[in-house]
Parts: C-alpha cells; sequence; structure tokens
C-alpha cells in the first residue's frame, strides 16, 4: 500500500468522529501548552531577575557583619569608613534600617522603610534629589534631626505641596524635611520611592542600632571588584580572628546567580509536572487504538484476506497514533504560546517565547504517539484473518 494512501485512510478514520479524536488528543494538547507557557515564562522570569540584579550595578558589593553586636563591636564606623582608602574602592555606604509610623498632620503612614546613610549614600546607590538636598556631614556628627522623602511618601503626606521645611513625625518624633528624593520606581531590592532617609548617626539613635552590620560598597571598575572584595574580607577575617562566619562579602553577580539557578530549576521541575500530562495522553491515545482495533477487527480481517501484509496492518495503525499525537501538539503549540502572551499580559512581564521548548515538546508529543500506539497497532497486525472475518 502506497503511503500516501495509508494517510489518507489514516485521517478519514481520525475526522469520522471528532468528539472522539478531541478527547484523545487533550491530554497531549494539555500537556505541549503547559510545557511552553510554563518554560517561556520560567525563562521570562529568569531573565527578569538578571536584568533587575544587574541594573543594581555589577561593581556593587554588599557587606554583612553580623559579628557585630550591641555586645561587642568588632568591626566600628571608622574601620567601615576606611574601605573607602583601597584604591579600588570608590564610595563606602554603610546602613541601618527599621520602620515606624510617619505623620503630617492628621496623614499618617504605616509600616514606612527607614533607612539611616552618610553622604556617600547618593554615589553608591546612584540615587538623587529632586528637591532640597541631601544629608550632610555636619547632619551627621550633630545626629541633626532632618529628613529626606521618598517621592511617594513626598506625595501621600504633602499631596502637591512643597514638603521641605515642613516638620513631620515619625512614632512621636520630630524631624525636619530637608529634601526629596528623585522617583526611582519598582527595584529588586524594593522601591526607594517608599522610604524615608535619615542621617547615619541620627537613626543609630532612633532605632537604637548602635553598631554597624551592613554595608554597601561601590567599586571603582568591573575589574578592580574581585581585588577590593579581597582586601575587604581579609580585614574582616584579621578583625574577627580567622572567624569567617561572623561577616560575608557579596558582589550583586553572586545574588543574580544564585536567582538565576533557582527560576531555572523552579521552571523545569514545573515542565516535568506539565509533562505528565504527556504521558497521560499517551495512555489516551493506546486505550482508543485499542477500542479502534476492536471496533475495525472486520475491516483488518478483510484488508488481510485481500493481500495486505502484516507491517501494512502495523503502520496504517502507528501512522493514526501518530497523527493524533502530532495534531494534539500542534494544537498545544498554538494554546501554549496564547497562554504565555495572555500570562505575560497579565503579570505584566515580557515573554520570550522558547522555540526550543516548542521544538522538544511537539518532539515529545510525536513520541508519545509511536511509543504508546505500538502495542494496539501490533495488537491489530496480528489477528488472524479467519478470526476477523469472523467478527461482525
Amino acid at each position: 500500500m502506497k503511503f500516501g494512501q495509508v494517510i489518507k485512510i489514516a485521517y478519514k478514520n481520525i475526522v469520522s468522529n471528532k468528539l472522539r479524536t478531541f478527547l484523545t488528543m487533550l491530554g497531549v494538547i494539555i500537556g505541549v501548552s503547559a510545557v511552553i507557557a510554563l518554560i517561556s515564562l520560567g525563562q521570562s522570569a529568569s531573565a527578569s531577575v538578571s536584568e533587575d540584579v544587574s541594573s543594581l550595578g555589577t561593581t556593587m558589593v554588599s557587606v554583612n557583619i553580623q559579628g557585630n553586636t550591641t555586645t561587642e563591636e568588632v568591626v566600628d564606623y571608622e574601620e567601615v569608613l576606611a574601605f573607602s582608602e583601597y584604591d579600588e574602592v570608590e564610595a563606602v555606604s554603610p546602613t541601618v534600617s527599621g520602620t515606624g509610623t510617619i505623620t503630617n498632620g492628621t496623614t499618617s503612614m504605616d509600616s514606612v522603610s527607614i533607612t539611616g546613610v552618610t553622604p556617600g549614600y547618593l554615589e553608591v546607590q546612584d540615587a538623587s534629589v529632586s528637591s532640597g538636598r541631601f544629608v550632610l556631614d555636619i547632619d551627621q556628627d550633630n545626629r541633626n534631626k532632618v529628613i529626606l522623602l521618598g517621592s511617594n511618601v513626598a506625595s501621600e503626606l504633602f499631596g502637591f505641596s512643597n514638603p521641605i521645611g515642613n516638620d513631620v513625625k515619625i512614632d512621636g518624633n520630630t524631624f525636619t524635611v530637608v529634601g526629596v528624593l528623585a522617583e526611582q520606581g519598582e527595584e529588586l531590592q524594593g522601591s526607594v520611592d517608599d522610604t524615608v532617609l535619615l542621617p547615619f548617626s541620627t537613626a543609630q539613635r532612633f532605632l537604637e542600632q548602635t553598631v554597624v552590620n551592613t554595608v554597601d560598597v561601590k567599586m571603582a571598575s568591573e575589574e578592580e571588584v574581585d581585588l577590593g572584595m579581597a582586601k575587604i574580607e581579609q580585614f574582616l577575617y584579621n578583625q574577627f580572628s580567622g572567624d569567617d562566619s561572623s561577616y560575608n562579602v557579596r558582589n550583586q553577580s553572586d545574588v543574580s546567580d544564585a536567582l538565576t539557578s533557582i527560576t531555572e530549576t523552579m521552571t523545569l521541575l514545573l515542565a516535568g509536572i506539565a509533562s505528565i500530562s504527556l504521558l497521560v495522553g499517551g495512555i489516551g491515545i493506546m486505550n482508543i487504538m485499542l477500542v479502534s482495533v476492536t471496533e475495525r477487527t472486520n475491516e483488518i480481517g478483510i484488508r488481510k484476506a485481500i493481500g495486505a501484509k502484516k507491517k501494512d496492518i502495523l503502520i496504517q495503525f502507528l501512522i493514526e497514533a501518530t497523527l493524533l499525537s502530532s495534531l494534539g501538539g500542534l494544537i498545544g503549540v498554538v494554546i501554549g504560546i496564547g497562554s504565555a502572551e495572555l500570562l505575560s499580559s497579565i503579570l505584566d512581564m515580557s515573554i520570550a517565547i522558547s522555540w526550543v521548548a516548542v521544538a522538544i515538546s511537539v518532539s515529545f508529543s510525536i513520541v508519545i504517539g509511536i511509543g504508546f500506539g505500538i502495542f494496539p497497532a501490533n495488537k491489530a497486525a496480528n489477528l488472524s484473518p479467519l478470526e476477523a472475518l469472523r467478527h461482525s
């Protein structure tokens, strides 16, 4: 029998019962569409995380000093600022943070992020002031009770009025507004638009955090990051007498690699779960093909009686199973791409369709069709012509 004729017969048998054909392909359709949508979204999330981390600056280094406690401050404020003396370091910004309720008259905001900063914060964090001024050395030296408002905080408390020179209260303590930060939008580490900044020394007293635990360091260039980190680590290692569990020094690229690894693992896990639907779809194809063998027993007998060979029957049923899975796979591709686009719109994130995932899922669906079609095809091919003809 010619291959084209085999295809026509297979197509005729598939379209003769559209509802059963659709239900047979449903598992494959769901499996393929789920794999494509999840992998595409996972890869887009991974790319988004990498982009967000990169936006923080590849020359940014975070230093956390867990060994500093209220009973023992091994590394003090002056020693931290001395990091700026290294040739590889451009700027240093120790910070202290907490939360509080900020009010202006009858208007208030709860759980506002409070960060104590030094004048070096602007350079390290690449921030800017839209109006007023930033924290000065004199504010730090005298523990002045001045404050800078994030753009969202300023809008919430003062509306369209100019907040510069006005007083606000944080948990009952009065601070004078000296500046408003320029709007930056959402970032991986949170939005500075919802933050208020105090002089570092003022924040230490207000938040009752007298030791230095967090320091951000901006290196002069990407090429000098590793050497600068090594110098800082060596200093801390000596200060803590070799106890490297008392501190950690991390570059943003380390954070990026860790987050990317996590998102990739989650993507593969979700894709693996979605692939189970393909196996379920393959079982459905096998069941329907077995039913088809029973229904077409008489037809098989007639074909064998007029000269059809075992391989002709085997190929016929295998092609039908393959067509079912292939058609289901193609429909799944369309639904998967559409679902990914829809989800990206809902989640407000860019989407990058993984064509590798498309190719793999469609290929896998075809393999599923062939694999689960072998048993019913072999059963049909092995039917005795006489017994098949008696079945009517």
